[in-house]
């Protein structure tokens, strides 16, 4: 057993969802506390808040949740962006707003999302990066319970989460949008956990399919339930006949896709097993209802089939609905940029697809690259981007333009295309035959998504305004048009210092109580290294299945990051029905080259000290 250490003082810019009150630890004590760093733009971060609701809830009178919120972006500095946040994602526990990454650091925290564990004297027993902790983190709160118990040194009670005022509008965080047959427009209403027609204008209600409230049935439209919807896209005519549904929606965090009958309401699941996936790159064909999906985020007709932007996994998938089979199409799980053939690419939570008039090139707006892709001739290419580290809002030609966290693209008839930058709160457009990139309308809340109507005019979903809004007559023109040369940003953490030659990677991983490496279905433990830029690593890039590995670093590269995914495969101990679980986290950990820089790097997948 090593040296307790004492969980570093609470401190930050503001505490919402504590009814005005700053928090200390000492409010805390008796009480079991999980500190959950996260940024709301991070799609692991959200997956963490969903696996943390039944913790919650099952452990109510003993554990406290507190979300530390340590921004990525420029954007998500701004408290009243993180207030809509929280709305949005229905946190429900006290969060500290933290915008210089302050408790990050006190913490040691690497990655987005990193979880530490307080128990009720107040030491940090525990420290876990990435999901798929929440089976291992009810044993360990039942471990601490009983010794705390024990001791005497556990206290009951109410937590102090104090829930905001309920707020009234028609729309709650509007994600995505079509066009209907006959202008009526369909709307995603994700914090409404629904689907909204709208009559033409964008404000007048016609009809609600879902029940409003957070859940997973199929049925008619006022009992069918989702949670979080946001894409939608309509299937051609002749393959709604056949599959027996005229729209596909992403039912994000469900991670399922479900079909809808319009004139009816009716709703279906038509893809996805509600589980989280969690495994191996597969490219092969499998039964649609089979097959595991991680937060679907948006949708599109290419190719003769459903191409699925699958945020959660950082790939885009493929969807038949006529022969209801589904499997991956590109990227390989790898949170980076890389062009190349689809099944070497890189993506970062793709959000948003588009696809041309001629229907040769897929668009996709890649929100955790800040950039523009595309998907033409089996080869995925970059229009506008430059990284998971840099962004911001600088027009001018498209390989020094700069986006932030984009949602939606919209391919416009005369080959250009519109960007939803989201945390920009703009429209801007990217022109292929100029190589130009302009802003076209600015100061929107959170534009997520762009349609175009029936009249050529642009529809912009303004999520964090809670509506719809028409982009100005002349907007696209080139009169219209403006050129920003804004803030460039570039996401500074502090860097490791590492020594030229050989480095040690570790990354540190220990079960569960009750819990042992598994390797029933392959080997328990997976390790991916890469580096940015490339000639960073000497030896070392690749895949094993070891935890550890030898990479030699070249000194005549000042800097760079280091791109690391791991996974470790778990399974109950002593039980008849042993239940399995895998453990995932990416890390991009910059590094410094430096004389007398340390010869190992130790990350922490779960580390233990209890």
């Amino acid at each position: 057993m090593s040296a307790r250490v004492r969980a570093p003082e609470l401190r930050g810019r503001a505490w919402l969802n504590t009814g005005g009150k700053s928090l200390q630890l000492a409010d805390l004590r008796g009480r079991i506390t999980i500190l959950d760093f996260w940024t709301f733009c991070c799609i692991n971060c959200l997956h963490v808040l969903d696996e943390l609701r039944p913790l919650e809830e099952k452990y109510a009178d003993v554990l406290v949740v507190i979300g530390v919120h340590s921004p990525k972006f420029e954007h998500e500095k701004d408290p009243d962006a993180l207030a809509a946040a929280v709305e949005r994602y229905g946190v429900h526990h006290p969060v500290l707003d933290d915008p210089e990454l302050d408790m990050w650091q006190q913490y040691a925290a690497k990655a987005w999302p990193t979880l530490a564990v307080v128990d009720p004297e107040g030491y940090v027993v525990a420290t876990m990066a990435g999901e798929g902790h929440a089976e291992g983190l009810a044993r360990l709160v039942d471990d601490l319970i009983a010794t705390h118990e024990a001791k005497g040194t556990l206290r009951r009670g109410n937590g102090p989460y104090v829930p905001p005022a309920e707020p009234d509008t028609t729309l709650r965080f509007p994600g995505k949008a079509v066009v209907l047959d006959g202008g009526n427009l369909l709307v995603s209403d994700s914090a409404r956990h629904s689907l909204v027609e709208l009559a033409p204008d964008g404000e007048q209600l016609l009809r609600r399919i879902g029940s409003g409230a957070r859940g997973c049935a199929d049925g008619p439209a006022d009992t069918a339930s989702f949670t979080e919807p946001q894409g939608l896209c309509l299937l051609p005519a002749h393959t709604a006949e056949i599959a027996g549904y005229d729209l596909l929606v992403a039912d994000t965090v469900n991670h399922l896709l479900r079909g809808v009958k319009l004139a009816t309401g009716e709703v279906v699941t038509v893809a996805g097993t509600g589980r989280q996936w969690r495994g191996t790159v597969d490219d092969h064909a499998h039964d649609a209802l089979s097959v595991d999906l991680s937060s679907p985020w948006d949708l599109a007709w290419y190719d003769d089939r459903v191409v699925v932007a699958m945020a959660g996994i950082h790939q885009l998938w493929w969807f038949d609905p006529v022969k209801r089979t589904a499997g991956m199409y590109a990227g390989t799980t790898v949170e980076a940029l890389r062009d190349g053939p689809l099944t070497e690419a890189w993506l970062a939570q793709p959000s948003g697809l588009s696809v041309s008039a001629d229907g040769s090139r897929l668009w996709i707006a890649d929100s955790e690259t800040s950039a523009v892709r595309y998907v033409q001739n089996g080869v995925m290419g970059t229009a506008v981007g430059q990284g998971l580290f840099d962004f911001g809002h600088v027009d001018g030609p498209a390989g020094r333009a700069l986006l932030q966290h984009p949602l939606g693209v919209l391919a416009l008839p005369d080959d250009s295309v519109l960007i939803a930058d989201t945390y920009n709160g703009a429209v801007r457009r990217f022109d292929p035959a100029t190589d130009q990139v302009t802003t076209v309308a600015d100061g929107l809340a959170e534009p997520s998504d762009l349609v175009l109507t029936a009249d050529g005019g642009v529809l912009v979903v303004e999520s964090a305004a809670h509506r719809v809004t028409r982009l100005a007559p002349g907007a696209l023109s080139a009169a219209g048009a403006n050129t920003v040369d804004g803030p460039r940003h570039r996401l500074e953490r502090r860097p490791t210092d590492v020594a030229a030659g050989e480095v040690v990677l570790d990354v540190v991983f220990t079960p569960a109580p009750g819990q042992k490496l598994d390797d029933t279905y392959g080997p328990s433990t997976r390790l991916v290294v890469s580096a940015s830029p490339p000639d960073l690593l000497l030896d070392g890039a690749g895949t094993s299945t070891e935890l550890s590995r030898r990479l030699v670093v070249n000194g005549a590269v000042a800097q760079g990051v280091l791109q690391v995914t791991a996974q470790a495969a778990t399974c109950d101990v002593d039980v008849e029905h042993a239940a399995c679980h895998l453990t995932r986290q990416d890390w991009g950990v910059p590094v410094r080259v430096v004389k007398g820089g340390a010869a190992r790097v130790p990350l922490v997948l779960r580390g233990l000290d209890v």
